[in-house]
């Protein structure tokens, strides 16, 4: 299992739910007062995409360079 792969994937979902929650967010907001649950709904989703951004920014300096491929002469 690929975890640089599954993490750049689960960073993509987490951003469309993110999305979602903030839409609706305002969306309530234009109806009137929302409840908590809401207003604080984008939250979660914020926190993982920060640890997964965190972790993919991260990543090129943790595992270094590459090399780059010989040229066959």
């Amino acid at each position: 299992m690929n975890w640089n792969k599954s993490i750049r994937q689960l960073h993509r979902w987490l951003s469309i739910i993110f999305t979602v929650t903030v839409i609706a967010n305002f969306a309530t907001m234009a109806l009137g007062t929302p409840p908590a649950w809401v207003v604080y709904s984008p939250l979660p989703p914020l926190f993982l995409l920060l640890f997964s951004g965190l972790y993919m920014f991260a990543l090129p300096y943790f595992t270094g360079r590459r090399e780059p491929a010989s040229a066959a002469s």
